[in-house]
């Protein structure tokens, strides 16, 4: 890893963000959960979508063309498009608390989504829902560091271009930058179809498995042998399309909202250098990124500096409280 230090980065706390209070709720026994993030006041939000299957809420708002500015949320979650009921109970606790787009009659919460598929661990019939959305809201608070199998990431697993018995656990990261009076927050789910790498040395940190667990196989390998056959998702691969890497940034870069979706598109190169491979009609890789501050920064430093704080949450999601082999391999459902 890089000297950090030496390039007059900081690591510290996302206490030292304001305008930002971050929640979990999950269900250990299902093996799914939700992550909220909800914004304190001006929130201008961009997005990228790599993947080719997101599941998703109201991300076409974050469209420089569209009137809206200002969202007040952003909610990670399990359940495939099932979990997209829980960014319902987000906006229910958003209601309650007086926050939303003041239409005159209502005020309407701007809750954007995406969610991972995590069907595959735990039990497939129980998913987010309104209840876990408002709870992941509930508690939300200022400077919340958690990493590892919790939220969002609760169900999150790397390395399924065959099998869940050579996947890995995986989970939710998040780490905090800051150069000079610049923040940077980079917060990920790591539910990737590939294997994942540290963001400096190339180092392999989890992925696919060969079939007795005590390596690494090499995903890019195998989708090279059976490059005839292809990766449709069919009986012999049943984990293929079942994957996403969701993320988010959040600074308090003050930037546009056509500035924050081209920091998002920058935010891209931590999955090129962490997820290999990254993007593919398996997965459905999304970033968020989102502006809350004022500060005065040049837009491809805060682009640059994003991508290496989600590489470091990436390592973070992968490397920090990974369940028991035996514990893991009971969760998974095999087909």
């Amino acid at each position: 890893m890089k000297d950090i230090d030496k390039m007059g980065i900081k690591e510290v706390s996302v206490a030292e963000l304001s305008g930002v209070k971050i929640g979990h709720a999950q269900d250990y026994d299902a093996m799914t959960g939700v992550t909220a993030f909800v914004f304190e006041g001006r929130a201008v939000a961009g997005i990228d979508i790599s993947g080719g299957g997101p599941a998703s809420r109201e991300t076409p708002l974050l469209n420089p063309k569209m009137a809206c500015q200002d969202i007040n949320a952003v909610i990670l979650s399990g359940g495939s498009a099932f979990g997209l009921e829980a960014g319902c109970g987000a906006a229910k606790y958003l209601e309650e608390q007086g926050i939303g787009f003041d239409t005159g009659y209502a005020k309407v919460p701007l809750v954007c989504q995406s969610c991972i598929y995590d069907l595959s661990i735990g039990k497939s019939d129980v998913r987010p829902d309104i209840a876990m959305g408002y709870e992941a809201c509930q508690n939300a608070v200022a400077g919340n560091d958690l990493c590892g199998s919790i939220g969002a990431g609760t169900g999150a697993t790397v390395g399924k271009l065959t099998t869940m018995a050579r996947s890995q656990k995986s989970g939710f990261g998040i780490c905090t930058y800051k150069l000079g009076e610049l923040i940077v927050t980079a917060a990920v789910t790591v539910n990737a179809l590939g294997d994942i790498f540290d963001y400096d040395s190339g180092q392999q940190l989890a992925g696919m498995t060969t079939e007795d667990r005590r390596a690494f196989a090499g995903i890019e390998e195998g989708m090279y042998a059976g490059a005839i056959a292809g990766f449709s998702g069919g009986d012999e691969n049943p984990q293929q399309g079942k994957n996403t890497t969701i993320g988010i940034i959040i600074t308090n870069a003050g930037l546009s909202k056509g500035d924050m979706n081209k920091v998002a598109s920058m935010t891209r190169n931590a999955y090129s250098r962490c997820i290999l491979p990254v993007g593919t009609t398996a997965d459905g890789d999304s970033i968020y990124a989102v502006s809350v501050g004022k500060v005065t920064a040049d837009i491809n430093t805060v682009g640059t500096l994003a991508a290496r704080t989600m590489g470091e949450a990436i390592k973070r999601a992968v490397t920090t409280d990974r369940m028991d082999d035996n514990e893991y391999l009971a969760k998974c459902i095999e087909l």
